[in-house]
């Protein structure tokens, strides 16, 4: 059988995504290395090299391979850049090229069943870290990153994804011996791992969400903390190429304290903002984010229930004759066809749930927007459309 190609342009073996790929196990080692300490000892000039290279790969991870280069956020010279990759590059989080790719496709496909790293659909320990051992995500889709995989500094990056961890996993043993190798780059390298990860999964799952975004992501200071910024997750989802991402004065981001420091010197420019609208969560919401809401919404309001408690209330002691309204309702929705939402709403139905329903229940699981009526609308159009599709099934499939 012949391998599917995945949403994201890559091979699925189906049926083999539980076995470590290769390019998994550099990985494990990193992590394995860590218990060398054991034999090397720890010295405070290790730790010392442990904690600087983690605030500055924090750093590099953030304002480079995720606010530059995944979203553009600010504008940079070309040999900034280039050390910018380097320096992200030396987490071996693989090449700047992959990582922008599957952040791109994670924000196009954010919680969905396309995502690549989502808790909602295959567990929280799988969008921490399991999806690095999934096959099909070890390729990268060089069209999403098509404005960065024309310079030829980036491709030797991508090629040689390794070089730049080596590199300085070399620096530090020559700096401080074994303990500056183990516990100043290995340490260093498995903490930013799980604090990078910790956004993909627990930014996903715990804090607040200030904005609709169609998705699970929250704001959550802890992470916001030990990311420089980046735990501010959910504002980064509702205005994606801001620079900033703690909208409020309160919020620390230090990344874009850095970033503003750079600017002043010339280092960096042209730094996005979110607009005022959006600072003041009265933005209009745009189709994508509203259909994803809506769905969210929809699916607290089972249509299968539903529509068995239709079917229910038809079969009753006047058995003929409600089987006649069944028949002839069952031929309105087959005739409309992909409009069964417009057929159900001209006839009365019991069982389902009124508008006022939905706006309640769409105020408990979202935060202020000017978008809840539009929400609320296609909401009950998908619900009525689900009804309508399992009332429209030949009574024989549902016997």
């Amino acid at each position: 059988m012949s391998p599917d190609i995945d949403v994201d342009g890559e091979q699925d073996d189906d049926g083999h995504d539980d076995i470590m790929y290769p390019s998994a196990v550099p990985f494990v080692l990193v992590h394995l290395a860590c218990f060398a300490a054991i034999w090397s000892g720890i010295t405070w000039q290790a730790i010392a090299i442990c904690v600087s290279l983690y605030w500055l790969r924090i750093f590099a991870i953030g304002a480079g391979y995720h606010r530059y280069f995944s979203h553009r956020a600010y504008s940079t010279s070309r040999v900034f850049r280039f050390i910018l990759a380097f320096v992200a590059q030396s987490t071996a989080q693989k090449s700047v090229l992959w990582w922008a790719a599957k952040h791109r496709h994670h924000h196009l496909h954010s919680d969905t069943g396309h995502d690549v790293h989502s808790p909602r659909h295959k567990g929280f320990v799988y969008s921490h870290m399991g999806w690095i051992f999934d096959r099909k995500h070890d390729k990268v889709d060089l069209v999403k990153v098509a404005d960065w995989a024309r310079y030829p500094e980036l491709m030797w990056l991508h090629k040689y994804e390794l070089l730049p961890a080596l590199a300085l996993a070399g620096l530090c043993f020559l700096v401080a011996g074994w303990p500056g190798l183990v516990v100043g780059f290995f340490w260093s390298t498995v903490l930013v791992y799980h604090a990078t990860f910790c956004i993909n999964s627990l930014a996903h799952v715990s804090g607040s969400k200030r904005y609709v975004t169609g998705d699970d992501s929250r704001n959550n200071w802890l992470l916001a903390i030990f990311t420089m910024g980046e735990g501010w997750h959910n504002n980064h989802h509702a205005y994606q190429s801001s620079a900033r991402q703690g909208f409020k004065w309160w919020e620390v981001d230090p990344t874009y304290y850095f970033l503003r420091a750079l600017s002043w010197l010339g280092v960096v420019w042209d730094l996005k903002s979110p607009p005022e609208q959006v600072l003041r969560n009265e933005q209009v919401l745009g189709a994508r984010v509203i259909n994803r809401a809506a769905e969210q919404l929809a699916a607290h309001f089972n249509p299968e229930r539903i529509a068995l408690a239709i079917i229910s209330a038809l079969h009753g002691p006047e058995l003929s004759q409600l089987q006649e309204k069944l028949s002839a309702l069952q031929e309105t929705l087959v005739r409309a066809q992909h409009r069964t939402s417009e057929a159900l709403a001209n006839v009365h139905l019991p069982h389902l749930p009124a508008r006022e329903e939905f706006v309640r229940q769409a105020k408990a699981m979202f935060a202020r927007t000017r978008s809840l009526d539009e929400i609320v609308d296609r909401a009950y159009e998908l619900l009525l459309a689900s009804v309508g599709a399992r009332l429209a099934a030949p009574i024989e499939q549902r016997s």
